[in-house]
């Protein structure tokens, strides 16, 4: 009766903490609009819980997520004035994230006017993104949409009800991305499984299940549990990210500060070094005693511990499986960590799960043998190569130049022709069997692995290897490209108003001319007439990199750049020293901003309530604008370029 107890405690957790996110919502919505001829007013009114809040639209940099409006296409109307709030935000200390900040409480509107650019019907469509806390816990940010039709033929006061999850133009993009990521970690759980430190393991711990017990069905139920637990833990690990245990900024830190890109490389070579045989990463064995001691209790808390133990052993070779998947997902927030290592989880528990269930398949199990140190020397190679991207993160970031984008590519080509020659058998580690012929399946994992090698050699002679974009260093101005008469025939063109400052450590992609400092570009587009171009980007924005590689090499999206516009490129994490004289204190948080990135941070979230890269603003010489998030389709991001406001 204890143990029935205990499973069915357990199981309301579970549920419980898996579905909160996604049904607690204390904050509702609801939207209307008035118009008089060719000027709207736009109504966004949120309806608050008592004990919860609601954020400003602006807020300091390293806080929460402000409450911000995003609208599908703003070529369809301009801002008249700046957005307000009924009330006003109150200011108060925020325990949670240990800063002065504004937020609302009850109830507030926030309202909008535009003026019209047609006469004809006009729908404008959108989504407010917000972020809701209380004195204990902050919800993942959250999207509401809304929809406004204007000069219809019975022009009438709208409202809808909130809807919440992404608006329609952004819900393929964000589905298709978290389905992807997902998968990912489904195989990356899968993988682990067949790595030396777990793959023994199963034999040992399905038979924790079925020895000394006659009864079948209490057997598969403690298997069932164990499976259950296993996944619990590793959902339970993201869900710290997931809820900001580790800070609202986690993902910011993670993938600009030199810190943990530093010790995060550093993990990746020490478990590289080991899986290649130089030596073995073991627990402290006080910890793997006291949760083994656990599980001999048997019943449904022994495979609890079971489950607890059978992941910390396993650390230490799904420690950089787990380690990636974390730095991805916190990149990107939300309950993106908790539904990644939930899928790893899963995947994870999947085969001791069945086995436990079936026992009698473990005889179809290959034995371990020499093919699991293979795999193990596979990982290490691959290890290596992706610890390269947090050294590499570090130099750009702080503009060292020690890891260019030739040195980069040189040292993963190096490695996967290495990882091919040991596929032929070519290289041997110490812990490896003989190889007295080369099997099929290793074959055409060499063919696979020297294809790759060719394709990694070519970027050396300025192809542009849009496959890994987002893990490799953008060419610097001075690469050799083999699209470059294609693609760069026409930038020289432009003609700039003066040097652009920074221009010696910072550049723009496919080397377009322009401008690193704001208010020095927006003085050239000016002086010339032009509206300006300016992308928000970052040197780790792993997106930015795709985008460059993808979108902004369309020659005709070029051509109308270099003609048009004056471009500006602000980096959002560079750390250059701005003059003294420069250095000034922000409205929005308080704080002195004495680098680029942070002025320039301190920008995007200034005047476009955001703080996501890479994030594209074309502002007319009248001010008008538009704006445009991350895209891959390089016919969006070449109308988005050609349709400017009038």
């Amino acid at each position: 009766m204890r143990t029935n107890k205990f499973l069915l405690t357990f199981a309301l957790l579970l549920a419980s903490f898996v579905l909160s996110a996604q049904m607690v919502e204390p904050i509702k919505w609801s939207f209307s609009s008035e118009q008089n001829r060719n000027e709207a007013e736009l109504s966004f009114k949120a309806t608050i819980e008592n004990d919860w809040h609601l954020y400003d639209v602006r807020l300091p940099e390293g806080g929460p997520i402000a409450t911000s409006i995003h609208y599908a296409d703003s070529s369809l109307f301009e801002f008249i004035g700046e957005i307000t709030t009924i009330p006003k935000a109150e200011e108060h200390f925020d325990e949670t994230f240990q800063m002065t900040l504004r937020y609302f409480s009850n109830e507030v509107e926030i309202k909008q006017k535009l003026k019209l650019k047609s006469d004809g019907p006009v729908e404008i469509k959108g989504h407010v993104e917000f972020m809701g806390c209380n004195d204990e816990t902050c919800l993942p940010p959250n999207e509401a949409d809304f929809s406004f039709s204007f000069n219809t033929e019975k022009q009438e006061k709208t409202a809808a009800r909130q809807t919440s999850g992404p608006s329609p133009d952004n819900a393929p993009v964000k589905s298709q991305g978290m389905w992807i990521f997902l998968l990912v970690s489904l195989l990356a759980g899968l993988a682990a499984v067949v790595t030396p430190c777990v793959f023994p393991m199963i034999p040992m711990t399905v038979s924790f299940f079925i020895r000394g017990s006659e009864n079948r069905g209490k057997a598969i139920s403690t298997g069932l549990f164990f499976g259950l637990s296993i996944v619990f833990i590793y959902t339970l690990l993201g869900a710290l990210f997931s809820f900001g245990v580790f800070g609202p900024n986690a993902g910011n830190i993670l993938s600009t500060h030199w810190i943990p890109n530093l010790v995060f490389f550093l993990l990746f070579l020490i478990f590289a070094i080991s899986f290649l045989g130089a030596f073995e990463i073991v627990l402290p064995s006080s910890l793997v005693n006291k949760t083994d001691a656990k599980a001999d209790k048997g019943g449904f808390v022994g495979a609890f511990f079971m489950a607890l133990t059978t992941v910390i052993v396993s650390f230490s070779c799904t420690g950089p499986f787990v380690g990636a998947l974390i730095i991805e997902a916190v990149q990107v927030g939300g309950l993106r960590p908790m539904l990644g290592m939930f899928a790893f989880g899963l995947a994870f528990a999947t085969p001791f799960t069945l086995l436990a269930v079936f026992p009698s398949a473990m005889k179809k199990l290959p034995k371990s043998g020499g093919w699991l140190n293979a795999v193990k020397v596979v990982f290490a190679f691959i290890l290596m190569a992706f610890g390269m991207k947090f050294l590499s993160n570090i130099d750009q970031v702080y503009g060292l130049g020690l890891i260019s984008r030739e040195i980069y590519i040189t040292i993963w080509t190096v490695l996967f022709f290495l990882l091919g020659m040991y596929f032929l058998g070519k290289i041997k580690f110490s812990h490896d069997s003989d190889l007295p012929f080369i099997s099929v399946p290793r074959l055409i994992l060499a063919i696979v692995t020297f294809s790759f090698t060719i394709y990694l050699f070519t970027g050396l002679f300025g192809a542009s290897l849009n496959g890994i974009s987002s893990l490799i260093p953008p060419p610097s101005p001075h690469t050799f490209s083999m699209q470059q008469n294609v693609v760069k025939g026409n930038t020289d063109s432009a003609e700039l108003c003066g040097p652009a400052r920074y221009a010696g450590t910072l550049h723009l992609p496919q080397s377009l001319p322009g401008y690193f400092d704001f208010e020095q570009g927006m003085d050239c587009a000016r002086e010339q007439g032009k509206p300006a171009f300016v992308v928000f980007k970052g040197h780790a924005c792993a997106n930015c990199k795709k985008m460059e590689s993808s979108v902004w090499t369309d020659p005709e999206t070029l051509k109308l750049l270099n003609e048009n516009y004056v471009v500006i490129g602000l980096y959002t994490d560079d750390r250059t020293s701005l003059p003294e004289e420069e250095w000034y204190t922000s409205e929005l948080d308080g704080k002195e901003k004495n680098t680029l990135g942070k002025k320039n941070l301190d920008i995007l979230i200034s005047r476009y309530q955001t703080n996501s890269i890479p994030f594209h603003a074309i502002i007319q010489p009248d001010g008008t604008q538009k704006t445009l998030g991350v895209t891959f389709d390089a016919n969006e991001f070449r109308e988005f370029v050609r349709n400017r406001p009038n």
